[in-house]
């Protein structure tokens, strides 16, 4: 609301530095309602610009055509068979009406909200402003000549795309049903798991154009106050035209962005959600995407799945062990390669330095050149098979590397060792559960292989341990980054790399759910944002 009137009055406040040519009236309209009908439904067409999917009418509840209502609402919004329904509620009491007026006792207005109170969910509009939120969230507007006040209407029933399984975060065991674009779908996914009064949901309108609902849901009791409270904080502080997809907010309030790292973790799955909100994290829900935010973030969330939880331990503990290898595996495997065959050969076994030479004979470019080719070529085949359809995005991928692969080999360009470091950390790097965590990697994999073909393994140590300290530097809401394993807490250990029984796991994260500690860290990462933010004007 507060948003809305600060748009109109942006605008209305403006007109008069536009050019002749731009100005479409020398005054503004009326911020409340006139008691005219015909004045209301000018002023409204006005305001949308007579835009082609706002539909008003006018109808008249008796036969001298003393007693009118008019109606708007925007097409695409709002239910045609609501509408109508609504509208076969009136006439059916036109002869109650006409037999009641009569009487000075009776109060048309009043009568017909009461009318419209078995509808659904009415509202009294006394100004433009509010109604043309009403109208923006698909309600419909009934105006009543002589009167002026309205009655909004929630006849909201625009397509919305049905439960489906998640597309980027599937599994072999598990709930299928994922998130969808629309707001009131997903709070009803979480509030299904977790039936608890304590589950708490604020919203607020983001965006002086798109006006996007963003909703902020977290466990009274359970989650640190503190961190809600900077959450909340850092919304009210975003102020751009337009929030289109949860990424948008991701940007805005995180508490880094000098960093390769994901600070915020995001899921499609509804399940992964509501568990994290049951160790005390906060969910933040934007209307329009299937993603939803999820805070503070720790790194070793970002290798966790959910489908951990609904295995035997034994089996998730070996998945997770092979992610972390996997981990290692994407961010070094060429670095190694180029750091060993040009520096170190002396670590390598005499009848496998000798196979490694006889494939390198003939190649014209060094190591490092021959893998920044391959590693480019995969990820342009990579890009690509998103991108296409997917009827022919998986045979182009697919035919496309062995195709080019093996012609590579063939003409020299590139030894088969390569070949196979490239593909193997290709596809370890699919194992991470985390998209987002995975284009980090990919991005560091880059940079290592840099500091190995000028250095060696003494160039990986130096960036290691350089990726090691800025990790171990971030910040997720106040909380450590690399919380568990820097600062090292032992109770947490069971469900970090580890995965212990169920029975085992009796305690909320430490960092995460603990009410103290977070007064010095919080307004100083507030005030970081704050200048970073004070001048955005989108």
């Amino acid at each position: 609301m507060k948003s809305w009137t600060k748009s109109l009055h942006h605008l209305y406040s403006h007109k008069k530095a536009l050019p002749d040519s731009q100005k479409q009236s020398e005054d503004a309209p009326p911020p409340i309602l006139n008691a005219a009908l015909a004045i209301n439904l000018s002023q409204v067409k006005a305001i949308f610009g007579n835009s082609t999917d706002l539909v008003t009418g006018e109808l008249s509840l008796d036969t001298e055509g003393t007693f009118k209502i008019g109606y708007v609402y925007l097409e695409q919004l709002a239910n045609r068979t609501y509408i109508q329904s609504i509208m076969d509620t009136l006439f059916k009491r036109v002869s109650t009406v006409m037999a009641e007026l009569n009487n000075p006792i009776v109060e048309p207005f009043a009568y017909v909200k009461n009318s419209l109170t078995s509808s659904g969910e009415i509202k009294t509009v006394t100004d433009f402003h509010f109604l043309c939120d009403c109208l923006l969230a698909g309600e419909t507007m009934i105006l009543i000549d002589g009167y002026e006040l309205g009655i909004s209407v929630n006849t909201a029933g625009a397509d919305k795309r049905s439960i489906e399984e998640s597309s980027t975060q599937s599994v072999v065991r598990g709930p299928r049903d994922g998130f969808t674009e629309t707001l009131g779908t997903n709070i009803a996914l979480i509030r299904k798991r977790i039936k608890s009064p304590e589950l708490w949901v604020e919203t607020m309108n983001i965006g002086r154009v798109t006006q996007t609902t963003v909703a902020l849901m977290y466990i009274h009791g359970i989650v640190n106050m503190k961190i809600v409270d900077e959450v909340r904080i850092r919304l009210s502080r975003i102020d751009i035209d337009g929030i289109l997809e949860s990424g948008n907010i991701e940007e805005l309030i995180q508490d880094e962005t000098l960093t390769l790292f994901p600070t915020i973790y995001n899921s499609e799955r509804p399940d992964v959600i509501s568990s994290g909100l049951l160790e005390g994290r906060v969910a933040i829900l934007v209307d329009g995407t299937p993603f939803v935010l999820e805070a503070p973030a720790l790194f070793v969330q970002f290798f966790q799945s959910s489908e951990d939880y609904y295995q035997r331990a034994e089996f998730a503990t070996l998945i997770r062990i092979l992610r972390y290898i996997c981990f290692f595996i994407s961010l070094m495997g060429p670095s190694l390669y180029i750091a060993i065959t040009t520096f170190h050969q002396e670590l390598l076994p005499s009848s496998l330095l000798f196979n490694l030479a006889a494939q390198r004979e003939g190649i014209p470019f060094p190591a490092f050149v021959e893998a920044i080719l391959m590693e480019v070529t995969f990820e342009i085949l990579r890009e690509a098979g998103v991108r296409l359809p997917k009827t022919v995005g998986q045979a182009v991928s697919i035919v496309g590397a062995l195709v080019i692969g093996q012609a590579a080999v063939d003409a020299g360009l590139v030894s088969p060792a390569m070949v196979i470091v490239v593909a193997i950390t290709a596809i370890a790097n699919f194992v991470i559960p985390a998209f987002n965590m995975g284009i980090s990697i990919r991005i560091m994999r880059f940079i290592l292989m840099i500091f190995a073909a000028t250095f060696g393994l003494f160039g990986i140590t130096v960036g290691l341990i350089g990726m090691v300290q800025h990790l171990c530097s971030l910040r997720s809401f106040g909380v450590p980054y690399m919380a568990p394993m820097a600062p090292f807490v032992l109770i947490d250990q069971k469900d970090t790399i580890l995965r212990l029984p169920q029975w085992s796991l009796f305690s909320r994260p430490r960092f995460i759910s603990k009410k103290i500690g977070l007064e010095k860290v919080l307004p100083q990462r507030r005030n970081r944002r704050t200048t970073r933010e004070g001048g955005t004007e989108a």
